[in-house]
């Protein structure tokens, strides 16, 4: 049956390349036997290519792909989301943040007084300052190098043929095999997001972090040097207490209040009540983590002997913000070969992130590092 219409295709070919080389003939005067087995030439090699190389290509091309759209901003949010600040609901991450992005910061004076009747130019009281931060991603990359067959279960079942050719699977399957790649790459963002501080050159200096922002803004609240030592279970008490001391009154009743403190120092705090007769929990339950009904967090990469306490949410009234985007929609994601040869790909990932605070004047700091 097959040969039957390899046999056809080629009388029907032959029948059309005569035809129009008459009509060529007629038009321009060319020889119309040439041009017809130029045609006829011409068909034969697209017919064979067709039948011996379906793909289209003449030998096979490892080309870096680019990924965009659902797969690339699946992954982004990925990596932005693996961080307790960002799943605790603590910071407002501004997506999309290419180049620059500015945190409105509204500030207005006392404006009441005694009703006038005609209001001039030299009863007007109050100031009415608009100014802002800005949020200026860095770009960074995250690379890492992994062998297909760990994954060939995800993505086997729709390129049953040949081996792994990423751009060709369905996207629901990029998006999959991306998201198992996601748990292999350690996007780190986390510890950026607190400790991190920016370099020229060094890895581990990406972008400034929430806790640089803080000790560089000269704004902030901060506790007598002379009386910052560091955090143990039998002051851990008196150093909040020192902390809440110094919180604007106006902030006190806010709702999104916290207190930010170690894993470490939050265990002391935790003791420190469990030691108190008649009001700490017993020792088989954990105390709320609670200072004068403010909620304390604590967060693993965040540092011992510090504290912090602010406004903090995913709301615009937060305290901590967060840009991140991917570098452009056409080299944000690539995988390939490592070499020819080899068995091994590469993933690699290029993002941009960076943080700020809206206020520092809203915020209280213990710093005993």
């Amino acid at each position: 049956m097959k040969l039957a219409r390899i046999i056809m295709s080629l009388v029907l070919t032959m029948v059309l390349s005569t035809a129009m080389g008459t009509g060529i003939e007629m038009a321009v005067g060319l020889n119309a036997t040439a041009v017809a087995g130029t045609l006829f030439g011409g068909s034969i090699m697209l017919g064979a290519a067709k039948v011996f190389m379906p793909n289209g290509l003449l030998f096979d091309v490892s080309i870096n792909t680019a990924y965009a759209g659902e797969v690339l901003a699946k992954l982004l949010v990925r990596a932005t989301t693996g961080n307790q600040l960002v799943e605790g609901g603590h910071i407002r991450v501004e997506p999309n943040v290419n180049h620059k992005f500015y945190i409105p910061r509204l500030k207005t004076g006392k404006m009441l007084q005694k009703r006038k009747e005609m209001p001039e130019s030299s009863d007007s009281k109050g100031d009415f300052n608009l100014d802002d931060k800005a949020l200026e991603p860095k770009e960074f990359m995250a690379y890492t190098e992994f062998n297909p067959r760990s994954f060939e279960r995800f993505w086997r079942p729709y390129q049953p043929k040949g081996e792994l050719v990423f751009r060709e699977l369905p996207t629901h399957v990029q998006n999959t095999l991306l998201a198992e790649l996601a748990k292999v790459v350690d996007f780190e963002l986390g510890g950026h997001f607190i400790n991190g501080e920016y370099a020229a050159t060094g890895d581990d200096k990406l972008f400034n972090g929430i806790l640089k922002r803080i000790t560089d803004d000269t704004d902030v609240i901060k506790v007598d040097s002379g009386t910052v030592e560091p955090i143990t279970v039998q002051n851990v008490v008196g150093k909040l207490t020192a902390v809440y001391a110094l919180i604007p009154k106006a902030l006190r009743g806010k709702k999104h209040l916290k207190f930010f403190m170690s894993v470490e120092d939050a265990d002391l705090y935790d003791d420190a009540l469990s030691k108190r007769q008649y009001k700490g929990s017993n020792y088989t339950d954990k105390n709320p983590e609670r200072f004068k009904s403010i909620q304390i967090v604590p967060l693993a990469d965040w540092p011992k002997d510090v504290i912090v306490c602010t406004i903090a949410s995913m709301d615009l009234d937060t305290n901590f913000w967060a840009g991140v985007a991917h570098v452009n929609d056409t080299e944000a994601i690539k995988i390939d070969r490592v070499t020819n040869a080899g068995e091994k790909y590469f993933f690699k990932m290029l993002m941009k992130a960076d943080t700020n605070i809206a206020f520092g004047e809203e915020v209280v700091l213990y710093d005993a590092r």
